[in-house]
């Protein structure tokens, strides 16, 4: 066995500028919290609501559900609170969708509607980048049917 090197190599540190403080929170807070999660995901439902491919896999009754449960995901997922595997398990996303026709229209069109709300929200631009590519990435996973 080896023995560990006297001077080991520096960890990269993220700083909130050349010599600022270093940066330890979460994606979550540096966002802003749940006020902007929710201005999110309440912008990309005003949006799915009117749309003639997506609205109709959505109860009529539950666009509140919809709006809580993508915004706890988000929030976990992104380093806030954990409420959204407290109360529902395992995100599970794939096996969640399975009951929906996700196909590839319905995949662009859900794009469309959260890079409008992004859009909207204005995130900070590396938080942005790295949002726009979760959703893509994550949108491409859910694709379920092919006709």
């Amino acid at each position: 066995m080896q023995a560990p090197a006297a001077n080991p190599q520096p960890r990269l540190t993220l700083r909130s500028g050349e010599r600022g403080d270093a940066v330890t929170d979460t994606v979550w807070a540096q966002l802003g919290g749940t006020e902007t999660f929710e201005r999110l995901v309440r912008a990309f439902y005003r949006r799915v609501r009117e749309d003639e491919v997506l609205a109709s896999m959505y109860p009529e009754a539950d666009w509140e559900g919809a709006i809580w449960r993508l915004r706890t995901f988000f929030e976990q997922y992104w380093g806030g609170p954990t409420t959204y595997s407290e109360q529902r398990g395992h995100p599970r996303l794939r096996m969640r969708h399975a009951p929906f026709p996700v196909t590839p229209e319905a995949k662009e069109h859900w794009l469309a509607h959260m890079h409008a709300a992004l859009d909207e929200v204005e995130l900070p631009p590396m938080h942005d980048a790295a949002f726009r590519d979760y959703i893509e990435r994550a949108a491409l996973a859910m694709v379920n049917r092919f006709e």
